[in-house]
């Protein structure tokens, strides 16, 4: 694949972000336009590995055909590219800006060499894709007669949703919010995705004869038996929503929230009426701490950054990762090691200096007479990893203290929220997660599936698309005896969780 010597001549080299001086200064997507002799040269490092680990257990969840379509790209055969990556892919838009790469982490090349820019190549595909009007999503020429309900229109419903439409089956997502998209909507900020992509790929559902409903709360003001009793079948994919708290003196203060009540109300008040409701969490001129990493840790970062917080810390537990791999992490394993993204290099830029500090456990939140928080007093930790699980010890002496006007816990999630399955009786697993075997998917309810971090717990858009397709085959299966849809993990590979 690719060209034969193309990964001894070129280097890797990735489409850059906008200047960070620039783009902490708006909320529209932080990419820039990729340079097609770039984009062609990293297709032509890729090599013809006898074994393609990027496409393993290892690396991308949904069997992507990597190889194939970088050497699509090299050769400058975008349509047959994008033919194929529509193979395993539904939402290619998505993945290519939010999904951190797996594949990338088990490519071959990344045993001497930095790996193929596997996750920019997808990107272009996609929008090139667009750009010229061959993406397209088709009513099915006929329908079966049956109906599904789908509960949440995250990647994974929406995934479901559009590979359960080909199958010829009735189509309805049900979303609480008054946007479809789930976490690509409220979830994941605009400078990441923006929401004209989300909203772009839902019309063409739509189109194809997907019905959408918003502001449907299954469990709250729509009854979940009398939902199952109208439908054929029932698909669960609500999503990991429960967040975990930090149960510390002064959690109650004003001006401490979960990470998601600040990522959803932005965006709402951006697409709202861009920002002049004033519906949103400000951090304009604040003392800003946000506790925990990850994803949605950095998020709240980079949309504290853009309101114009005054300072800004970011405390992780755990200890600060290598900057190479550990000798027990090694190829083709995801790499556990220091990465700097987006918003890390934005704060960098803005204050000077990284915003995290490791190996720290938060102890308690102070606050003024009025109730709001002012500060947060915190305490230096050491992991003892010699005896089997870590043991966390908290050090003498290393007591500190951050002011702060606004916390932001993005600390994770443990579950879904279970009103909606409460009344059906569906039953959990050890972690309160709904319990179905992935590669089934069907719940303890005969007729109700789940799929999606509500199964498997949190976890990422690309693990989403994985399970979509799964569930929506099953189903498929159950209302028909058969089904031809492709499922990874069921009929393309072995990626499974």
């Amino acid at each position: 694949m690719g060209k034969p010597s193309g990964f001894l001549e070129y280097p890797r080299k990735v489409v850059p972000y906008r200047d960070p001086k620039e783009r902490v200064g708006d909320f529209n997507e932080i990419f820039t336009k990729p340079i097609v002799k770039n984009l062609k040269r990293q297709g032509a490092r890729c090599m013809d590995c006898g074994v393609p680990f990027c496409q393993s257990a290892t690396g991308c969840p949904i069997d992507n055909l990597i190889p194939e379509w970088n050497d699509l790209v090299y050769q400058g055969r975008w349509r047959e590219a994008l033919d194929s990556l529509h193979k395993t892919n539904n939402f290619p838009e998505f993945t290519g800006r939010t999904c951190p790469a797996p594949c990338e982490g088990a490519c071959v090349l990344g045993i001497t060499d930095p790996a193929v820019t596997i996750k920019n190549i997808e990107n272009a595909i996609i929008d090139r894709g667009f750009e010229e009007g061959w993406v397209r999503h088709e009513a099915p020429r006929e329908r079966s007669g049956k109906k599904v309900a789908i509960i949440g229109s995250g990647p994974t419903g929406l995934t479901a949703a559009d590979q359960l439409n080909k199958s010829g089956h009735e189509v309805t997502v049900y979303e609480r919010e008054d946007r479809i998209g789930g976490l690509l909507m409220y979830g994941i900020p605009n400078m990441k995705l923006a929401k004209s992509v989300v909203e772009r790929r839902v019309e063409l559902m739509r189109s194809a004869g997907i019905n959408f409903h918003t502001g449907v709360d299954v469990g709250k003001n729509t009854d979940p038996v009398e939902l199952k009793a109208d439908y054929d079948a029932v698909l669960l994919a609500t999503g990991a929503t429960n967040p975990r708290d930090l149960g510390i003196p002064g959690r109650e203060l004003t001006g401490v929230h979960f990470a998601m009540e600040f990522l959803t109300a932005n965006t709402r008040s951006l697409l709202d009426s861009n920002f002049q409701d004033g519906g949103f969490i400000n951090a304009k001129g604040l003392d800003v701490i946000v506790i925990g990493g990850g994803d949605t840790g950095a998020d709240c970062i980079g949309t504290a950054l853009r309101h114009g917080c005054r300072s800004l810390v970011n405390l992780e537990l755990l200890d600060q990762p290598p900057l190479d791999r550990a000798s027990d992490n090694p190829w083709p394993d995801w790499p556990l090691i220091l990465r700097t993204d987006y918003a890390h290099e934005e704060t960098i830029t803005r204050f000077g200096a990284d915003p995290r500090t490791y190996s720290v456990l938060s102890k308690r939140l102070s606050g003024n007479n009025e109730g709001r928080v002012d500060a947060l007093h915190a305490v230096g930790i050491d992991w003892n990893r010699k005896t089997g699980s870590p043991v966390m010890t908290e050090i003498d002496g290393t007591d500190q203290m951050w002011k702060a006007d606004l916390v932001l816990l993005a600390m994770g999630f443990l579950g879904p929220e279970t009103y909606v399955t409460e009344p059906l009786g569906v039953a959990l697993d050890s972690r309160s997660n709904y319990l179905a075997e992935h590669g089934k998917f069907e719940t303890s309810v005969p007729g109700v599936f789940a799929a999606g971090d509500c199964r498997r717990g949190q976890s990422l858009v690309v693990w989403a698309i994985n399970e979509g397709r799964g569930a929506a085959r099953s189903i498929d299966e159950c209302l028909m005896g058969s089904s031809s849809l492709p499922a990874p993990g069921l009929t393309m590979g072995s990626a499974v969780g």
